[in-house]
């Protein structure tokens, strides 16, 4: 019996040399294969869709949005005929993970200010959501375009003459506010300051699709910001 074990023992070693010998062996190039890292490179490709980090950061915003032409009546009964047009100004922020080679998913939210008329009427936007974008790189730069899902709010203060410094309610003044289901679709660049840092500047169009009314204000927004975050 004691013969037997020793003769299988014997036969034994030279087949772990040989299994040694053919994991370390020279590849084509002649260096030795590191089966280690292989396994973790065959790991990495299975998972097409894997999450790969993520990247955030705030934005500035301008433009040019504007609403229809709205009637206003007066306490005299008279009628007032005028549109929220111009310039807003505004900020808010993004986060967005990323999924793959091409597919980012996070939430961004924004407030914008326009000041329109002769009498500084203002309206104001708030809105933000689910978002979802495609990339594609070329060299440092990262082009993406999307859309956002989500709510927002529009809130009116039509002036209809000189408001005083006072403690005195004006007559003169119609105030409105009122929420809807925000769709923007947005399109834009990135371009990597260093590997954490980015500069962004994108494009969108705010639509309100279940409240439609006259004076929500629309259009073209460019945003100019930067972009923190980590991707392998």
């Amino acid at each position: 019996m004691k013969s037997f074990i020793l003769a299988i023992a014997l036969c034994c070693l030279p087949a772990a040399d040989l299994s040694a010998v053919s994991l370390s062996a020279p590849g084509p190039s002649g260096t030795d294969m590191d089966i280690s890292r292989t396994d973790k490179d065959t790991c990495r490709r299975s998972g097409n869709m894997r999450y790969r980090g993520f990247i955030g950061g705030m934005m500035f915003h301008t433009g040019y949005v504007c609403s229809r032409e709205v009637s206003i009546a007066g306490p005299a009964g008279d009628i007032h005929d005028i549109s929220a047009e111009g310039a807003p100004f505004g900020i808010g922020g993004t986060i967005k993970f990323m999924f793959g080679k091409h597919l980012r998913i996070g939430t961004e939210g924004y407030v914008s200010t326009l000041t329109f008329g002769r009498h500084s009427s203002h309206a104001k936007t708030g809105w933000g959501g689910i978002l979802a974008d495609c990339t594609w790189q070329l060299g440092r730069f990262r082009l993406f375009a999307g859309g956002t899902v989500g709510g927002g709010g529009q809130t009116n203060t039509f002036i209809l003459s000189p408001v005083r410094d006072d403690y005195l309610a004006e007559e003169c003044i119609s105030y409105r506010k009122y929420a809807f289901f925000a769709v923007a679709p947005f399109a834009g660049a990135e371009y990597a300051l260093t590997d954490k840092v980015n500069l962004v500047a994108k494009i969108d169009w705010l639509l309100n699709i279940t409240n439609p009314q006259d004076d929500f204000t629309t259009g073209p927004r460019l945003y100019i910001g930067f972009m923190f975050g980590h991707a392998d």
